[in-house]
């Protein structure tokens, strides 16, 4: 199994940088790697959420949240290897 920086999403704090597996809601078979910033959550201020693509998300304690870029890179070639050995 490929080491990845994982983050548990309850070391996140507000101004954090983290790196997401995000699926294009339009397009679900299409997924890439996206910059998020950890804010306020907008309607609870005892919680916090992903601001991505000028949206706020909800963070689920399962979201695979990644330290780096290359860690969430390494997690998405790992995770659609075989989606993406069919187009090769």
């Amino acid at each position: 199994m490929i080491n990845v920086e994982s983050v548990d999403p309850k070391d996140l704090k507000n101004g954090d940088q983290v790196y997401v597996i995000y699926r294009n809601p339009h397009v679900p078979s299409v997924a890439n790697v996206k910059e998020a910033e950890i804010v306020p959550h907008p309607r609870d201020p005892n919680a916090l959420a992903l601001f991505i693509n000028e949206t706020f998300h909800v963070i689920e304690d399962d979201d695979a949240l990644f330290a780096t870029k290359d860690s969430a890179e390494r997690a998405y070639h790992t995770a659609y290897e075989d989606q993406l050995d069919q187009y090769h």
